[in-house]
């Protein structure tokens, strides 16, 4: 027997649920993310080459931004009750720029629950403090079977 589609494992999680995480997106964290990851485009890092451009400034990695919502999806796991990981981002875009010193709020919202599946579907949107948006994207979480 399959339970509601509005609830999940344990009732802890319904569709609607959101979470919310807000930062502001310093140098320190674009050198970082460049860094880590070895991306040390001119865009990011290279302020002459950006002051030229149609930007006027250094933009944040689009990827370093889909990462701030990782914060907010673990808080939606916990409120499941259960296990669960990251099983992917679909339809990920990057609409507007994150330039540095913009604050930027991940608004995580649950919108569907398989049950069968035991996966959750979840609409992402980062947002800056002008409350122009940035970043959508969908995310799936996977919630994992108890081990005895």
């Amino acid at each position: 027997m399959t339970e509601s589609p509005q609830r999940t494992h344990a009732g802890g999680l319904c569709a609607g649920d959101t979470a919310t995480f807000t930062k502001t997106v310093g140098e320190y964290d674009v050198y970082g993310f460049a860094g880590i990851t070895g991306d040390f485009a001119p865009n990011h890092i290279d302020r002459s080459y950006m002051e030229a451009g149609s930007y006027g400034e250094r933009i944040a990695h689009g990827v370093l931004i889909l990462g701030l919502s990782s914060t907010a999806s673990t808080e939606i796991a916990a409120r499941a009750g259960r296990r669960a990981v990251s099983y992917g981002y679909d339809r990920v875009r990057f609409v507007a720029p994150v330039f540095i010193g913009d604050t930027v709020t991940i608004t995580y919202t649950v919108d569907t629950i398989d049950e069968n599946a035991e996966k959750s579907y979840s609409s992402v949107v980062a947002t800056n403090q002008r409350g122009e948006t940035c970043m959508v994207a969908t995310h799936v979480m996977k919630f994992l079977p108890d081990t005895a």
